[in-house]
């Protein structure tokens, strides 16, 4: 490696990679400056190698989407609805058990949930939903409810976050989704998010869930307002948080969609390119050295370019998800599922081991 880059710009930080060293902000920013893709990739997939050697993991997983009714008025979001809208919907615990029942595969080894957030709806509200899943399927891992989505059942709640975390815990809760994070940062979030939980309120809730026994993915939004040293920053907070707590298990990158929201027509944003899509997933790998996977979205990237990115060191690319709605919401123009052997292809015919996993990275099949 030390061969190939020896004369790009990225030299130096190609020898701290190579020596296994932590990279810095400054190392960060000028990752982000570089338009050496091929030098991005490279640095990536070597750090990738190391830990998980040509392995690419897949679930077979359903995304559960309770509603679209949300207090909350942020201004990236195309999915939200006041309640009084004819597609507005709030289901109730036995509607999304008789949904489910009629798309569930004996395969599927994961539940995926988010949605909006009722204002008069409480923590037994989400609970009785784990709790009638696990009735119904308990073999099924149940990975639900953002950072923010347990900040505001709390709040309605009148309880702590620990306290419930530990309810959803008891009803069946196995993992947080790591949406809601966007950008750490006060002046970003205030102009596109001001509502949910800050930062440091998000950080924390993933700290207890990892003292919990709780494992959970992280995300960044980027592709609108925020500047390279804001993405960078977001980046070292996550890696800071993994070093106290432990239990990020993913990285997931999101690119943000303009269309049906007011941010995109506003500051009249457009679509991420392919080539700062590829960019974030490798920085992300480069920077988070302490997690073990970054994934490449396909619902948000396309299946195609989420196959590039299994050269960028993208070590999973999600799964089935059968029915994805938010990100559709927004303009994206992928399927709502890919079948088992759809995902297996794309793996395999990038050079890779396709493995399919469970919520928690138990290998079920390798293929």
């Amino acid at each position: 490696m030390a061969i190939l880059l020896a004369k790009s710009p990225l030299s130096d930080i190609a020898e701290k990679v190579e020596a296994g060293e932590r990279l810095s902000f400054e190392d960060g920013v000028r990752l982000y400056e570089t338009n050496d893709i091929l030098a991005l990739g490279k640095l990536a997939d070597t750090v990738n190698r190391r830990k998980n050697g040509d392995v690419v993991y897949f679930v077979q997983n359903h995304r559960i989407t309770p509603t679209n009714v949300c207090a909350f008025h942020c201004n990236f979001c195309s999915f939200r609805r006041n309640g009084n809208e004819p597609d507005a919907f709030v289901r109730t615990p036995e509607q999304i058990i008789d949904h489910v029942g009629r798309l569930f595969s004996e395969r599927t080894r994961e539940f995926h949930i988010v949605g909006g957030l009722v204002p008069d709806l409480d923590v037994e509200y989400y609970a009785d939903i784990i709790r009638e899943l696990k009735d119904h399927y308990p073999n099924v891992h149940v990975k639900a409810f953002t950072a923010v989505e347990i900040d505001y059942m709390a709040q309605i709640s009148n309880m702590d976050w620990r306290t419930t975390l530990e309810i959803l815990r008891k009803a069946g809760l196995d993992a947080l989704p790591g949406g809601g994070a966007e950008i750490f940062h006060p002046a970003v979030r205030r102009k596109i998010c001001p509502e949910k939980v800050d930062g440091d309120g998000w950080l924390e809730i993933h700290g207890i869930a990892h003292e919990l026994g709780i494992k959970t993915n992280a995300t960044m939004l980027y592709g609108h307002i925020e500047t390279l040293e804001q993405r960078v920053d977001h980046l070292l907070r996550l890696r800071e948080q993994q070093d106290k707590t432990g239990g990020f298990v993913t990285y997931i990158p999101l690119a943000f969609h303009p269309e049906n929201n007011n941010l995109g027509r506003v500051k009249k944003l457009d679509w991420t390119t392919g080539f700062e899509d590829l960019k974030n997933l490798a920085i992300g790998r480069l920077l988070l050295d302490n997690f073990a996977h970054v994934k490449a979205y396909w619902i948000s990237l396309t299946p195609r370019l989420a196959q590039v990115a299994l050269s960028f060191g993208v070590s999973d690319v999600d799964g089935t998800v059968i029915e994805e709605e938010i990100y559709h919401a927004a303009g994206a123009k992928t399927e709502q599922g890919l079948s088992r052997a759809e995902l297996v292809h794309l793996v395999t015919t990038a050079g890779k081991t396709a493995v399919e996993r469970d919520a928690l990275y138990n290998h079920i099949a390798v293929n």
